[in-house]
C-alpha cells in the first residue's frame, strides 16, 4: 500500500465525512440525546457512511483498472452489514432481525473461504470437522461484530480498537497480509474521525453502520489469522488462537462483563446502558482521550506479556 493511495484515502475520507455531515444536518438528521449519551452537542451518525464510501470509491477506481487491491467480493458481506447498521441508526431495527442477518452474512463469508477450520490447540483440538468449523465461524463472527458495536460508546474508542487490531495483525505478520491494502484503506478512512469525534461542536460518530462494517472487517482479519495463509514473523512465536483473542481482548471482556451484569439484573443483554468498563473509567478520569489511551496501552501490554 503506497503513500499516494493512503494520502488520497485520507483526504477523500475527510472531505466525505465533512460533506455527508453537512447534508444530514441540512435535513435535520441528528443523533438524539438520551441517558446514555456521552455528548451534549449536535452530532450525526455518519462516520460509517464516510468510511464505507471511501473504501468503495478507492476500490472502484482500481477495479476498473483491473487492479486487485484485495478480495473485492468482501464488499458483499461488508455492504450488507453496513446497510443493516445504517438502517438501525435511523429506525432502531429489532435485535432478532439483526442477529439473523448477521448469521446470513457469516455464512456468506464461510462460502467465500473465510472459515475457522483449525482451533490451534484450543480445548485440545486442531483440525475440526466441517460442521463444527462453520458453527465456530458463525459464533466468532457474531461475538466480534457485536463486541465492536458495544464499545462504540465514547469518542474514539471503537476506531482505536479496530486500528489497533489491524496494525497488530500486520505487525506480527511475516510480510504484509493479503488483507493489508483493505486494512490500511480502512485506517486511512477512520483517522479523520478522530478530529470529528473530539470536536467541541458538530461531532461525527461512526454509528451502527460504521461499527457493523468495522466489526466485520476485524472478524475477517481474525479468520485470516486462524487460517493457513497467515504466518508470524519468525522472531515472534505465539499460539494463533491466543493471539487472535488478545488482539480483540478489550471488546471481548467488555461484552462478557456487560452481558453478565444485565442478565444478573434480569434485563435483556441487548438493551443498551452505561455499565461498560469505558463508562466506569470515564466517570473517574473525565477525559475521553485518556480513557481510550489507557485501554489501548493496557491491551497492548497484556499482549506483550503473553508474547515474552
Amino acid at each position: 500500500m503506497n503513500a499516494p493511495i493512503t494520502i488520497t484515502a485520507l483526504v477523500l475520507s475527510f472531505l466525505l465525512h465533512f460533506g455527508i455531515q453537512k447534508v444530514f444536518i441540512r435535513f435535520k438528521k441528528f443523533d438524539n440525546f438520551n441517558h446514555r449519551s456521552s455528548h451534549k452537542t449536535l452530532a450525526t451518525r455518519t462516520g460509517g457512511i464516510g468510511v464505507f464510501t471511501t473504501l468503495l470509491f478507492i476500490s472502484l477506481f482500481f477495479y476498473f483498472q483491473n487492479i486487485d487491491l484485495f478480495d473485492y467480493s468482501l464488499f458483499i458481506p461488508f455492504g450488507i452489514m453496513f446497510l443493516i447498521g445504517v438502517y438501525d441508526d435511523f429506525y432502531n431495527a429489532d435485535f432478532k432481525l439483526k442477529f439473523l442477518l448477521q448469521i446470513i452474512v457469516a455464512k456468506i463469508l464461510i462460502d467465500q473461504g473465510y472459515l475457522i477450520t483449525n482451533y490451534h490447540g484450543l480445548f485440545g483440538l486442531y483440525e475440526v470437522p466441517w460442521m463444527l468449523a462453520q458453527l465456530s465461524t458463525v459464533f466468532v463472527f457474531l461475538v466480534v461484530v457485536n463486541a465492536v458495536n458495544f464499545i462504540d460508546g465514547i469518542d474514539g474508542l471503537a476506531i482505536t480498537e479496530v486500528i489497533k487490531a489491524i496494525l497488530l495483525i500486520e505487525f506480527f505478520s511475516e510480510g504484509f497480509s493479503d488483507l493489508a491494502p483493505m486494512g490500511f484503506l480502512l485506517i486511512s478512512s477512520m483517522l479523520p474521525l478522530y478530529y470529528f469525534n473530539f470536536k467541541k461542536k458538530r461531532k461525527v460518530f461512526i454509528g451502527d453502520g460504521g461499527s457493523m462494517l468495522l466489526g466485520s472487517a476485524v472478524a475477517v482479519y481474525l479468520f485470516y489469522v486462524l487460517g493457513n495463509q497467515y504466518h508470524f514473523n519468525p522472531q515472534w512465536t505465539m499460539n494463533k488462537t491466543l493471539f487472535a483473542v488478545l488482539v480483540v481482548l478489550y471488546p471481548l471482556v467488555d461484552l462478557l462483563r456487560v452481558f453478565t451484569l444485565r442478565i444478573k439484573e434480569g434485563k435483556s443483554p441487548f438493551i443498551a446502558d452505561k455499565k461498560h468498563i469505558h463508562h466506569a473509567l470515564l466517570g473517574k478520569i473525565k477525559y475521553t482521550w485518556l480513557v481510550d489511551l489507557i485501554i489501548l496501552l493496557a491491551s497492548i501490554l497484556i499482549l506483550l506479556i503473553a508474547i515474552f
